[in-house]
């Protein structure tokens, strides 16, 4: 009995014994782990995601009422300034133009005979002081009548009140064609606003109504933009705008182009941003941009916000602990692993961390710890430069 039970007990304690060294084994024996590398001119930049837009963009229309009778321009024609697009019927208002340009002529007329009503009013002024004059000497000498004296002093009288009422009349004639002119300028405005044309340079983006529609006022029918006002609207996280800057270098990928890249800048940043994204508007204007641009199309852009001379950049998942500035790594140093918190930068676009301080000299970082690490464990580099 005895010698079967030590021959149970005698191989159950080997392999205890074997165990019990395996481990022992595995937790002295030096750990491999990768280790990061030092690199030069490293790219700091950051992803922004957007629509293509226009910053003058117009819908337009006529102030007035009507129905269209032509139309001049289309859908993704370009048209300068001051283009006529469309006309309204508008046989009526140019009926009340001709009829107030006629009254202008009439009120001209008027005038005109009142400017020699007032030169006749004079001539006879003249004439009606001269006999008078003559009389009043006359009746000195006593070879006129008191009577004949009395009548051409009225009649001078007379001729001073008509020379008056001549300058009144020139005065009313004067009005007259201002009130003239006034209403042509009026009933020409409105025959102007069944007209509309182009308020800028501009590229027609859509048509909104055909000929023999009926239109209201301040209805659109067309769509303009300015085809020089074009950029992309891209919004970034708040988390990753703290660099940006108008005037930085961008690349802009289209959605229908995907193998492309265009070369653009910042030309405007929100000084909002959004509450409920949490997110920065940033506008892009193109140094070289495509043949053609769609608007509302997606556009993804990287901005170059800062450039490394020389950087230890580090994964963010080997980061523990990371609250945006500060985060736990393993090290090896001397040999040996450890535990360290580390300052760190802006993270790349690639999803690494480059450290910034809080690493002993000569010290590197593991980039992919493997579980089971313990601190003080021996540990050899597996990978990494200086």
């Amino acid at each position: 009995m005895m010698r079967r039970a030590v021959r149970f007990v005698l191989p159950a304690a080997v392999v205890v014994a074997l165990a019990a060294a395996a481990g022992y084994a595995l937790q002295v024996r030096p750990v491999a782990v990768p280790v990061a590398a030092t690199e030069r001119d490293v790219p700091v930049e950051v992803y922004g995601l957007g629509t293509v837009e226009a910053r003058v963009r117009s819908a337009v229309g006529l102030e007035v009422a009507g129905t269209l009778t032509e139309l001049f321009a289309d859908h993704g024609d370009r048209v300068a300034k001051g283009t006529v697009l469309a006309r309204l019927e508008s046989s009526q208002q140019e009926a009340r133009v001709a009829e107030a340009k006629a009254a202008v002529g009439q009120a001209r007329a008027a005038r005109d005979k009142a400017a020699s009503a007032i030169v006749k009013a004079r001539a006879l002024l003249d004439k009606r002081r001269q006999a008078n004059d003559r009389r009043q000497t006359l009746l000195g000498r006593g070879s006129v009548s008191v009577e004949i004296a009395q009548d051409s002093a009225a009649d001078l009288r007379i001729a001073e009140a008509e020379l008056d009422v001549a300058r009144a009349d020139l005065a009313v004639a004067e009005a007259a064609i201002a009130d003239a002119d006034a209403r042509l300028r009026y009933e020409t405005a409105r025959l102007g606003r069944s007209t509309l044309t182009a308020p800028f340079d501009a590229l027609v983006i859509a048509r909104h109504k055909e000929l023999g529609a009926a239109v209201n006022p301040g209805e659109p029918l067309f769509t303009l933009v300015d085809p020089e006002s074009v950029w992309a609207l891209v919004h970034v996280d708040e988390a990753s705008a703290g660099g940006l800057a108008e005037g930085q270098p961008a690349q802009v990928r289209l959605r229908s182009l995907p193998g492309a890249r265009f070369g653009a800048r910042i030309v405007r940043i929100e000084l909002e941003s959004d509450r409920v994204t949490e997110e920065r508007k940033v506008y892009l204007k193109c140094e070289v941009c495509p043949p053609r641009v769609f608007l509302a199309e997606q556009v993804e852009a990287t901005i170059a916000v800062d450039r490394l001379a020389s950087a230890l950049l580090v994964p963010q998942v080997a980061v523990e602990r990371f609250d945006g500035q500060r985060g736990t790594v393993w090290t090896v140093e001397d040999g040996r692993l450890a535990r360290r918190t580390l300052a760190f930068g802006q993270r790349t676009l690639d999803g690494r961390l480059p450290v910034v301080d809080g690493l002993p000299e000569g010290a590197r970082v593991v980039t992919a710890p493997p579980a089971g690490l313990r601190e003080g464990r021996r540990a050899d580099v597996a990978g990494g430069g200086p």
